[in-house]
C-alpha cells in the first residue's frame, strides 16, 4: 500500500525532516506531526505542510506554539503523555514512528490498532516489546516497514524469497567514530568526540549508541523480531555502501547498496511494494576504490556481545539492556559520567535486574521504569 497520507512522531529529528521533504517529493499528505520542544522548526513545517493536528511534549512550548498558529486551521495538543492521543486523532493510513527511546511504544502500539501501516524508525519499540508488538500487528493485519538503514536492507533483500531459506541476515555497521580504539584509549574522549560519526547524521543519542556500538546491538534485537529469526551476524563496513545482507541456505549473499542516505529507506517504507523516482542520489561506484569488512571487537565495545546476549535470553532483559543505556547516555552527554562508564551502567544493570516475563504492555512499562531506577540510584553513586 502506497502512502497517501502520514502522521511523523518526531518530525524535528533526523528521519523526520527527511520524511517529511520525501513526502513533498512524492505528493503524501501530511496530517499530524510531533514533536518534543522544536517548535520554531514545528512552526515552520505545519505553515509548509499543513498537517491537521500538531503535538508538542512540553508542555510550555505546546502553549507558546498554540499561540503562535492561531491563525491556522491546525489543532495544536501539548504533553508528554498525549502522544498517544496524537496517533489516535491522526487520520492517516500510515504512521512513522521516529521518536528516540521507549516513548515510541505506546504510540506505534496505538497506530497498529488503528490500522496503520507503521514505518518504524523507533527500534526501541522492538527492542522492549518484540513479541507483543508483532502478534498485535499479525491479529491486526498490520504491517510493519522498517525504516532504518540496516533492516530495509534486509526486508529489501528478502523480497521474492522463503524466509524458510535464509540462512543469516548479516548487519552492516560504520564502527562508529572509535574504530580501532583500545579500552584504554576510550576511557577519556568527550562527548564532543563521540559526536562526530564518520558517515551518518543523526541525533545525539542514535550517534553515541553508534559510537558504544550499543547502536547494532538494538537492531540485532529488533532484526530477530522483524524477521523472526536468531541467525544474525554483524561485521564492519566502514564505507557504509552495503547497508545490510541476507545469505541464503546455497551460500548465496543478496545485498542492498546505496549512498548513506536515510532517503532511500524512507521513501521505500512509505512506497512499497513500489519503487518510485527518488530523492536519494545514484551510487556512484567510481568513488569507491575498495568496500571493507571486519570483524567486529567485542571486547572493546561489549554492548553489541551483551546485545546478543539478550537477544537470546529475552523477555525482560532487552527491557533492561535498552532502559539502563537511555539513562546512561543522558549522563554522558551531560558530562556527568564517562564514556566507558555507559557499557559498565547497562552491563551491571542487565546482570542484576529481576528477570521476569513480559506478557503485557503493563509488564514492559514496570521492567522500563524498575531498570531506569536502578541506573539512576547507580549512576548516583557514582557522581
Amino acid at each position: 500500500m502506497i502512502t497517501k497520507s502520514l502522521a511523523v512522531l518526531g518530525s524535528t529529528g533526523s528521519i523526520g525532516t527527511q520524511a517529511l521533504e520525501v513526502s513533498a517529493h512524492l505528493g503524501i499528505k501530511i496530517d499530524a506531526i510531533s514533536a518534543n520542544s522544536n517548535i520554531i522548526l514545528l512552526e515552520e513545517q505545519v505553515r509548509k505542510f499543513k498537517p491537521a493536528l500538531c503535538h508538542v511534549s512540553d508542555v510550555n512550548k505546546g502553549k507558546e506554539l498554540e499561540i503562535k498558529l492561531a491563525d491556522t486551521p491546525t489543532k495544536v495538543i501539548y504533553g508528554a503523555d498525549r502522544l498517544t492521543e496524537a496517533v489516535e486523532l491522526s487520520n492517516a493510513d500510515t504512521l512513522l514512528t521516529s521518536v528516540v527511546g521507549s516513548v515510541g511504544l505506546l504510540p506505534t502500539i496505538a497506530g497498529i490498532d488503528k490500522g496503520m501501516k507503521i514505518a518504524l524508525a523507533n527500534k526501541e519499540t522492538l527492542v522492549t516489546a518484540g513479541a507483543l508488538v508483532t502478534e498485535r500487528a499479525k491479529e491486526k493485519n498490520v504491517p510493519i516497514i522498517p525504516v532504518d538503514s540496516e533492516h530495509s536492507a534486509i526486508f529489501q533483500a528478502l523480497q521474492g524469497n522463503k524466509a524458510e531459506q535464509v540462512k543469516n541476515i548479516i548487519l552492516t555497521a560504520s564502527g562508529g567514530p572509535f574504530f580501532g580504539k583500545t579500552r584504554k584509549e576510550l576511557e577519556n574522549v568527550t562527548v564532543k568526540d563521540a559526536l562526530k560519526h564518520p558517515n551518518w547524521s543523526m541525533g545525539a543519542k542514535i550517534t553515541i549508541d553508534s559510537a558504544t556500538l550499543m547502536n547494532k546491538g538494538l537492531e540485532v534485537i529488533e532484526a530477530r523480531w522483524l524477521f523472526n529469526t536468531k541467525n544474525i551476524k554483524v561485521v564492519v563496513h566502514r564505507e557504509s555502501v552495503v547497508h545490510s545482507m541476507v545469505e541464503y541456505a546455497d551460500n548465496s549473499v543478496i545485498a542492498q547498496m546505496g549512498v548513506p542516505s536515510m532517503m532511500l529507506p524512507i521513501q521505500y517504507a512509505l512506497t512499497y511494494p513500489e519503487r518510485l523516482d527518488g530523492c536519494a542520489k545514484a551510487l556512484d561506484f567510481e568513488k569507491y576504490s575498495s568496500l571493507t569488512f571486519y570483524k567486529p571487537d567485542t571486547d572493546t565495545f561489549g554492548l553489541l556481545k551483551l546485545g546478543f546476549l539478550c537477544m537470546n535470553e529475552g523477555e525482560s532483559s532487552t527491557i533492561a539492556y535498552n532502559s539502563a543505556n537511555e539513562v546512561a547516555v543522558k549522563y554522558f552527554l551531560e558530562e556527568k559520567i564517562r564514556f566507558t562508564d555507559i557499557e559498565k551502567v547497562v552491563k551491571t544493570v542487565v546482570e542484576n535486574h529481576r528477570k521476569c516475563s513480559i506478557k503485557s504492555i503493563d509488564d514492559c512499562v514496570a521492567a522500563d521504569m524498575e531498570s531506569r531506577k536502578k541506573a539512576e540510584e547507580m549512576i548516583g553513586s557514582m557522581l
